[in-house]
């Protein structure tokens, strides 16, 4: 394995004193091994080419949104430059591990690795097709030199009383992190159409299957170390998270296999990665397990969370100024990046010299 990028303890004790307040000096002699794990929805990330087994008619040049080569290699770019920058505060490599949704097929996000902005990191693609009405997929990117995957299996969704209900799969990514076993899963939940309440017991079902897959982790070990990632079309402190998933935004109350929601402090603190009508929402998290928390850092932990705002990914005027800059409003083609913001994690662990 490659060697990873290490940061002086003094560097990063600062960043952890300032972005989590939980944190004591290191010992002089210590430096650490810095991991970024992200997740970004695409937002229909479609190639230009009809295929028959896939709802794609829309992105095609003859479509309703006349989606062309032109059109398709600028959102490539754009999604590259944005991927480029998650985690550059705190790790110059960037997004080691980034799980993504709204992707048609395994070719575009081979497309997506060769733009020039993130070449180099080698980005290698896990994918499977799932039944979605929309036609888009979940997947995984990692890269090589910090991930060494070793099983993914995709679970399909079954809704009780919904026998023709088609949505995305969930993605489940089992490997070693710098040596470490991490399991990472992928979520796009069903979507709020016809209204967040009438909605609910789609997502609330998703939220089932993936407590089991993660119940199904830590029965073989109770201490795995699992993240769970996605846009789940849900808030924090919506239900679907906080029961379905048993998932909580406070360390120090966690009862055993419950799981850590970050991105818990981030919503309260008004900060989204999507919005809609005037209101911001919180839908693309990363959650982790307890076996990502405590104070050993001979092994990796948690360290904080972000949503991957920046500047150069809102839109900079008119109605919607502040809001991410996606590629189509209302049918309109604005050639932005994506109608979500990326979220990540930073894990790390100490290195003795």
């Amino acid at each position: 394995m490659a060697k990873l990028k290490i940061i002086s303890a003094t560097l990063l004790t600062a960043l952890w004193l300032v972005f989590s307040g939980s944190v004591t000096a290191q010992s002089s002699g210590s430096s650490f091994r810095i991991g970024c794990v992200a997740f970004y929805n695409l937002e229909n990330l479609f190639d230009t080419i009809n295929d028959p087994n896939v709802n794609d008619e829309e992105y095609t040049p003859e479509g309703a949104v006349r989606w062309n080569s032109e059109k398709y290699i600028h959102k490539l770019k754009n999604l590259s430059e944005a991927i480029a920058g998650i985690g550059l505060d705190f790790t110059p490599d960037g997004a080691a591990i980034l799980g993504v949704a709204e992707v048609e097929n395994e070719v575009v996000l081979h497309d997506l690795a060769k733009q020039p902005a993130i070449s180099d990191r080698q980005y290698k693609v896990i994918h499977y097709h799932s039944p979605d009405r929309r036609g888009v997929d979940v997947a995984l990117m990692y890269q090589p030199k910090y991930f060494r995957p070793t099983n993914s299996k995709s679970y399909r969704l079954y809704v009780e009383g919904s026998p023709d209900f088609l949505t995305r799969d969930q993605l489940v990514v089992s490997g070693l992190f710098d040596g470490e076993e991490l399991h990472i899963i992928v979520n796009h939940w069903p979507s709020r159409r016809g209204g967040e309440k009438r909605s609910m017991p789609l997502r609330m079902a998703a939220a089932r299957l993936n407590r089991h897959i993660v119940d199904s982790l830590q029965a073989i070990n109770p201490d795995a170390k699992v993240i769970v990632m996605g846009d789940l079309n849900d808030n924090p402190t919506n239900k679907s998270i906080t029961e379905g998933l048993n998932a909580k935004g406070s360390q120090t109350s966690l009862k055993p296999g419950e799981l850590y929601n970050p991105m818990h402090a981030l919503y309260k603190k008004g900060i989204g990665s999507n919005a809609w009508q005037d209101t911001w929402s919180l839908f693309d998290q990363v959650i982790v397990s307890q076996g990502l928390l405590g104070t050993d850092l001979s092994t990796y932990k948690f360290k904080t969370a972000r949503v991957h705002n920046k500047t150069e990914l809102t839109q900079k005027s008119g109605r919607f100024k502040g809001y991410p800059n996606r590629t189509y409003v209302g049918g309109s083609y604005l050639g932005g990046y994506s109608d979500h913001f990326p979220a990540y994690i930073i894990i790390a662990k100490e290195v003795k010299q």
